[in-house]
């Protein structure tokens, strides 16, 4: 049985209490919060953009801790969930890390590369694992995708797009807060940069626009140069929409054999054949975005039984995602492209 600790009872926090009632195998012991309200249940304050409404929570049997040194000390917490804000996620996991806990930490990686760095570094000298929780690649249309260019069911992929578009995140103080975040340039956009990496691997360089506000990236469109035998891949992200927009992402991947078109409410996962006819792709959806999350923390447990990070939960590839942001923030801000290596 692996034992999990959550420290930050937030959205994420909560989404994660919530995912990990159907693990098999594994069960959250422990919850670590500064706000006695949350150490008591009360939940309420933890609203978020997706998700059940919140509300009180039945902590009966779980460890409530106020300090994250009393968790990190706890000898029957194996693997330490982070789900506070970014800018806590490096202090946090190097602590948790260096008291020989395993560690999966949410997205983004950390603030900075040199953060991310230590990170990775920390988790191989202590012989621990550093798992980063990048949920996209567990939602099925996505695994789909990635699925199929790493098989190459449908041959080489040879170019594609992306979308993810919010409205103006007016539901968090924290996620609002771009020296806590890094901005929708980094807390939203991050997961296109991730999957993009899973999918193609790092570019050469890239050339992006965007919307500048008060110092921070609020939108971004990217070209993504692989150079001239590598596909061609472009993203659009941003929280520029007004409130009624709903959430959306998506993506049309144009492999050598076949195209997949997948907009979530839009359109479901289709896929376009070479003779003209198009079918909706047959995947295991129940319209949850739990299911999603589950299966990821689902994975966090049987990497630490194996005592080997899976692939998807990669610090390194979370460490190159995070850059990538990085680097599209500088080609926003210089109008040039930017190396990547």
């Amino acid at each position: 049985m692996v034992r999990i600790g959550i420290v930050g009872i937030g959205f994420m926090g909560r989404i994660h209490f919530l995912a990990s009632q159907k693990l098999q195998g594994a069960q959250v012991t422990a919850i670590c919060s500064r706000d006695e309200a949350k150490l008591a249940g009360d939940w309420s304050k933890t609203k978020g953009n997706f998700g059940p409404e919140p509300g009180p929570v039945d902590l009966t049997g779980i460890k409530k801790y106020r300090h994250f040194s009393e968790l990190c000390a706890d000898p029957e917490i194996d693997l330490i969930d982070i789900c506070t804000v970014t800018d806590q996620h490096a202090p946090l996991a190097l602590q948790a890390l260096r008291a020989g806990k395993h560690v999966l930490v949410e997205k983004a990686i950390a603030l900075d590369a040199q953060q991310a760095d230590e990170m990775v570094a920390v988790a191989q000298q202590n012989q621990r694992l550093l798992m980063v929780a990048h949920v996209l690649p567990f939602f099925p249309e996505f695994r789909y995708a990635y699925e199929v260019a790493r098989a190459e069911k449908f041959g080489r992929l040879l170019g594609g797009t992306f979308k993810r578009v919010i409205s103006k995140p007016d539901w968090s103080a924290d996620i609002g807060d771009a020296a806590k975040t890094g901005g929708p340039a980094v807390d939203l956009h991050i997961h296109d940069t991730h999957f993009i990496g899973l999918l193609a691997g790092r570019p050469q360089k890239v050339f992006s626009t965007g919307v500048v506000e008060n110092g921070i990236v609020t939108h971004v469109n990217t070209q993504y140069l692989y150079g001239a035998n590598g596909p061609s891949i472009t993203c659009m992200s941003g929280a520029l929409a007004m409130k009624a927009r709903p959430f959306v992402h998506g993506y049309e991947l144009y492999f050598e054999k076949a195209t997949l078109v997948y907009e979530s409410g839009v359109c479901p996962l289709t896929q376009l054949n070479a003779d003209g006819t198009s079918e909706v792709v047959s995947l295991p959806v129940s319209g949850d975005p739990l299911e999603a999350f589950t299966t990821e923390i689902q994975t966090a447990v049987q990497s630490v039984l194996s005592g080997q990070a899976h692939p998807l939960l990669s610090g390194q590839l979370a460490r190159d995602a995070l850059v990538m942001c990085f680097k599209e923030i500088e080609s926003v801000k210089t109008q040039s492209s930017v190396s990547v290596h």
